[in-house]
């Protein structure tokens, strides 16, 4: 990938450094956020299930830890959170696999519309020519920016000035500067965010054309290689939302 150079600005100091930015070094990376939100590696299920009251992940609970009615169920992981609880279900395993293979097995018998649907659409939804020409408008615009407080230093090491109107030339150059620096990286994480999902949804069809029929067993590569997430609503209405954001209600 190619790398976007340019000038960073000290504030405390007015000097200008040069900064180096590897463009797209990795389209997507496990995101963990502190709070409710943050996402799990602890087994298949978690982070890929989703309360549809609080919007927060389903858990594993143990119930009956020590006795024969031993059992693994999934809920929301802030069911008794504050006052007012949410309203989802529990689930077994073997009733999240049921799920799952229902609405795997229904995209897999739309996979030619699905098929169709993203060629008609790509293009639109995908592109990013528009965004890397505003990204290369706005490094140049940037390192403008930065020669000309670089310049406006120097013109203060050099010439005795009135400190106060420096002071408001510098600091508005200074604002300029980190606004032109904020778009920038707001265009570059579009950029690596369209192709992700571009990329994500070629390879979600590609797994779904190789199948030669339904799929009849559980297996995590499937559940890994298919699912974007679950969301639970009520025990009737549990909807998958695929690889390529397409929603299954199974």
């Amino acid at each position: 990938m190619a790398a976007v150079f340019g000038c960073g600005m000290c504030r405390r100091t007015g000097r200008a450094y040069e900064i180096q930015n590897i463009d797209e070094v990795q389209h997507q990376m496990a995101v963990r956020h502190p709070g409710k939100n943050r996402l799990s590696c602890t087994g298949a299920f978690s982070s890929r299930i989703k309360c549809g009251d609080c919007g927060s992940w389903y858990g594993s609970k143990v119930w009956h830890s020590n006795d024969k009615y031993r059992k693994v169920v999934w809920q929301c992981n802030h069911k008794f959170d504050g006052g007012e609880k949410c309203t989802t279900p529990h689930f077994d395993e073997a009733a999240v696999k049921a799920l799952f293979l229902k609405a795997a097995n229904a995209a897999f018998d739309e996979r030619n519309g699905i098929r169709e649907d993203y060629e008609a659409v790509k293009e639109r939804l995908y592109d990013t020519s528009e965004l890397e020409a505003e990204r290369i408008q706005l490094q140049e615009e940037m390192n403008i920016v930065a020669e000309m407080i670089q310049q406006c230093v120097n013109e203060n090491v050099r010439i005795a000035l009135d400190q106060t109107e420096y002071q408001k030339k510098y600091d508005g150059l200074a604002d300029r500067f980190d606004r032109i620096k904020e778009r920038l990286e707001s265009v570059g994480s579009a950029i690596t965010e369209r192709v992700a999902k571009r990329e994500k949804t070629e390879r979600f069809l590609a797994e779904l054309e190789k199948r030669d029929g339904p799929v009849t067993e559980f297996n995590e590569e499937d559940w890994y290689s298919l699912v974007e997430y679950a969301t639970v609503y009520s025990r009737e209405d549990i909807r998958f939302t695929f690889k390529n954001w397409m929603e299954i209600k199974a």
